[in-house]
């Protein structure tokens, strides 16, 4: 039997560990944040003139079938795009959520314009996200979510043309991690190039008003 004493040092050894990891993942959070403020900082102060913002570029990826797929592959519809990691607790699977409700609302206004967009999930853990549990997690999702893994190299290339924070934070017995990353979703235009980003507190009007403009009213008027 444990005593009393022994039962409070316990507690609070549990205490430092909690306190340590909480810590811990709240120096990422905050070095995330301010990436995340860096890139608001970008499109904001952007020039209206200005042709293009400096977001996004070509990548090569493996899809959950285990293709090889590269962004020309999507020329010509747009993508509506999200990085995050299967084992993510709550803000990726709302994020995956938000995009597919929007589609699926965007499809009840113009089903041959929503055919146009692509969900698109780019995983930042390839240790564990292999394209078999990148295909089995895509299953809860919209039907034509395309999931993404690469090497840590490509992905690492990839969050930096588009400002995209990732990083491990340990979580307890060696091996046991969760990945710290930046919660945005971007939406890119069919020519390769960057429309418009979402905070992860957007909600799926946000997302579906965004797809309204860009994919129904933009293209109907010819702009």
């Amino acid at each position: 039997m444990i005593s009393g004493i022994d039962q409070n040092r316990a507690h609070g050894r549990a205490e430092d560990l909690t306190g340590a990891r909480r810590r811990r993942r709240g120096g990422l959070r905050l070095r995330s944040g301010w990436r995340a403020i860096g890139l608001a900082l970008l499109v904001a102060l952007a020039p209206p003139s200005t042709a293009a913002v400096s977001i996004g570029g070509p990548f090569e990826l493996v899809d959950q079938h285990g293709v090889t797929r590269s962004d020309e592959d999507f020329r010509g519809r747009y993508m509506l795009m999200y990085f995050g990691f299967t084992h993510c607790p709550d803000t990726c699977p709302t994020a995956l959520l938000k995009i597919t409700h929007a589609l699926e609302e965007l499809a009840e206004l113009d089903a041959a314009k929503a055919e146009r967009v692509v969900p698109m999930f780019i995983s930042v853990d390839p240790e564990r996200d292999t394209p078999e549990a990148l295909r089995s997690y895509a299953e809860n999702f919209h039907p034509r979510l395309v999931a993404l893994t690469g090497t840590r190299r490509q992905l690492e290339e990839l969050g930096r043309v588009y400002g995209v924070f990732f990083a491990k934070v340990p979580t307890g017995p060696p091996g046991e991690y969760l990945m710290d990353h930046t919660g945005f979703v971007y939406l890119i235009g069919p020519g390769g190039n960057y429309l418009e980003y979402f905070e992860s507190d957007a909600s799926i009007d946000d997302l579906l008003d965004a797809l309204r403009r860009h994919v129904v009213a933009a293209e109907l008027s010819g702009s």
